[in-house]
């Protein structure tokens, strides 16, 4: 299976979700090259931006568990190969 190199981005609005958040995180370890993780206190959010390199279904399996959780929203960009 081909990799692809990309980035996304979490934000994350409900707070009781972190810890699950960053549980998921971990568990695709594998695939992240780097992680940003800013709070944004004065909105009351907290902003994650990831850089990614692995398959299509690595990926997908990533944004899917991440996106599933009530309060976070996901999006990504990836390279065309």
């Amino acid at each position: 299976m081909s990799s692809r190199l990309g980035v996304i981005g979490v934000v994350i609005e409900d707070m009781e979700v972190v810890s699950r958040v960053n549980q998921i995180l971990s568990d695709h370890s594998p695939i992240i090259v780097g992680r940003m993780g800013i709070p944004y206190r004065q909105r009351g959010v907290s902003v994650i931006s990831l850089i990614i390199d692995g398959s299509t279904d690595e990926i997908g399996s990533l944004t899917g568990k991440l996106g599933a959780l009530k309060g976070v929203s996901v999006k990504s960009a990836l390279t065309a190969k």
